[in-house]
């Protein structure tokens, strides 16, 4: 089986047309990811610069205990809303290099039937026995592939299940009681 300078010509563009699709999504990946933790980043400095002029107008101790339990709650919530984003940006990347992986699989195994039924047309007599084992060592290994992408689909599910199941905030730390501090002066006179 030898190859035309076109067939050559149509398989390298081809190739390019995948390796360019590949380097889109990664490069669309990558720019949801940058935006994702410039904006954390943003919303983190604008939240610490209000917590801490919060905390330089607490008068008392109390005040503060009663502030850094009100503190804790947006930081988790943030970071539950954070670790959402970066799972969405991962999933939707894992999708869309899954469907060119599945294309080229699929364009791999054409390839090789074709060239499986010319062996079988201009081989010797007997090498139908061969490409029958070929053929069968080929339907086993799209059947596992088949599997394994079914596994990875449920877990994934099941990932996804579990995040939107993560907590709106409802941590021990978020509701943990304010621990009062003993005013300097109680501490003196003990």
């Amino acid at each position: 089986m030898i190859a035309t300078p076109e067939q050559l010509a149509a398989a390298a563009k081809a190739n390019v047309d995948v390796l360019l699709n590949l380097a889109n999504t990664a490069l669309a990946s990558v720019e949801q990811l940058t935006a994702l933790n410039l904006n954390s980043a943003r919303n983190s400095l604008d939240s610490t610069a209000s917590n801490a002029k919060a905390v330089m107008e607490a008068k008392q101790v109390s005040d503060l205990a009663q502030l850094q339990a009100s503190l804790a709650e947006p930081r988790v919530e943030q970071a539950v809303a954070y670790s959402r984003s970066l799972y969405e940006i991962a999933t939707q990347a894992q999708e869309q290099l899954a469907k060119v992986a599945e294309s080229q699989l699929a364009e791999v195994k054409q390839g090789l039937d074709a060239a499986l039924a010319k062996v079988a047309e201009s081989g010797p007599v007997g090498s139908d026995v061969a490409v029958g084992v070929v053929k069968s060592a080929l339907a086993s290994a799209n059947h596992a592939y088949d599997a394994m992408n079914a596994a990875m689909r449920q877990m994934a599910e099941l990932a996804k299940a579990n995040l939107g199941a993560a907590p709106q905030a409802d941590t021990p730390a978020a509701e943990a009681p304010a621990v009062e501090t003993p005013a300097p002066e109680q501490q003196a006179g003990a």
